[in-house]
């Protein structure tokens, strides 16, 4: 899609649609009611109507409008996955103030698998046949892009028919400096190894301000933007993500989600938004309040009006919890994310929730919201499985 005022081309039944909708909406904050006109409409919202869907005491409304836009692109198919995810080392070089999950290089807590020991990982989380690896770690100041390119090709080996969805921007960054290679480099590497996708990590928020309080020895929001912006023109797909409910305001919320949109138009290299909400124990930030229900939910529907060209918004079960996740159905978001086995970062966080869920209790976590699960691959494939294995629908 092009940069311009309307979100994409409305089909006749869906205008008919909108209109039933304009009909039926109601608002007790005034200001939503222009961002209505404007969502049944397919028009882009802007910087200012952002502020207002942040500032709206009535979040029932921002809920509804969410909810039309969610519909009208995917009905009622609420799309989850079986995936495993593989932290290969914790050690980072980098401090951020947001993260409990890095350790310096020497600390007790610090861990780096060997590369049999990350293959067994997978293999240990194998059992559901799963479609995808999740890798994302620490950037070891010691570890060769050599290292990665050996742990993707061996799980390629192993397990041919799984999507190696690896490395972040900020870990693709990191590894090419290391190298000395170019982006486009390093991307062709991780690409002849097995790299398929990238994972939407690091984003954090892209303003400078916050950045530097926040996650200063990562590279800044516009680094981050040119290094996904190359990993699409070479035709790889991502991605994206925000942390919210630390030290940012609405103001560098609307600039975030407004900035992906910008680089969405430009490559379309984007499948799925995922807002990550901030977990303060255990880090320097430790002092925060955890966000809100009503916070998170709201954060889902803003991203879901905001991100017209994004195809997919997530709730992302581990961060929120399964419940307010099965809420956030019906506020914009189509994807639970999936199975995920023995997630680590969020949970030296403080998450509190499962570190695994089966397919049925996604399914059933689904189902009693009132939609349809559909299970797909990372690049929302449809998936039907028999009895020991499964078909990906192209």
């Amino acid at each position: 899609m092009q940069t311009g005022t309307t979100a994409s081309p409305i089909p006749e039944a869906a205008q008919a649609s909108a209109i039933r909708a304009a009909h039926v909406f109601r608002a007790y904050d005034p200001r939503l009611e222009p961002i209505a006109a404007k969502v049944f409409a397919g028009e882009r919202l802007g910087f200012d109507e952002g502020m207002i869907l942040y500032g709206s005491p009535d979040v029932l409304a921002v809920g509804w409008l969410a909810n039309f836009v969610r519909e009208r692109m995917h009905g009622d198919v609420t799309y989850f996955n079986v995936n495993r995810h593989i932290n290969p080392t914790n050690v980072c070089v980098a401090a951020c103030r947001l993260c409990a999950f890095g350790r310096k290089k020497g600390d007790s807590a610090g861990y780096t698998m060997a590369l049999e020991e990350a293959w067994q990982t997978a293999a240990s989380g194998y059992s559901e046949a799963v479609t995808e690896f999740h890798i994302v770690g620490g950037l070891h100041p010691d570890l060769p892009l050599e290292f990665f390119l050996d742990l993707v090709r061996g799980l390629k080996e192993r397990f041919p028919k799984v999507h190696i969805k690896a490395f972040t921007m900020v870990e693709i960054a990191f590894l090419a400096r290391r190298s000395k290679l170019t982006i486009e480099q390093t991307l062709q590497k991780l690409r002849e190894a097995g790299v398929e996708s990238m994972p939407g990590g690091g984003a954090e928020i892209f303003s400078a301000r916050v950045r530097s309080i926040i996650c200063d020895h990562k590279i800044d929001g516009e680094e981050w933007l040119e290094t996904a912006r190359l990993a699409h023109k070479m035709g790889f797909k991502s991605n994206a993500t925000m942390l919210y409910g630390h030290i940012e305001n609405d103001a560098d919320r609307v600039d975030h989600l407004m900035k992906l949109r910008a680089l969405q138009d430009d490559t379309g290299g984007f499948q799925t938004f995922i807002p990550l909400a901030f977990h303060p124990e255990n880090t320097p930030l430790d002092h925060l309040p955890v966000t809100t229900g009503l916070t998170d939910i709201r954060q889902i529907a803003v991203s879901r009006l905001m991100l017209d060209n994004f195809p997919h918004i997530k709730a992302y079960w581990q961060m929120l919890t399964p419940k307010i996740a099965q809420i956030a159905l019906r506020f914009g978001a189509d994807d639970l994310d999936g199975t995920v086995i023995e997630e680590k970062i969020y949970h030296d966080a403080g998450a509190t929730t499962p570190q695994g869920m089966t397919r049925k209790e996604l399914c059933r976590l689904i189902t009693e919201a009132g939609r349809v699960p559909v299970e797909r691959d990372t690049l929302y494939h449809a998936v039907t499985r028999t009895e020991d294995s499964f078909v990906v629908a192209v």
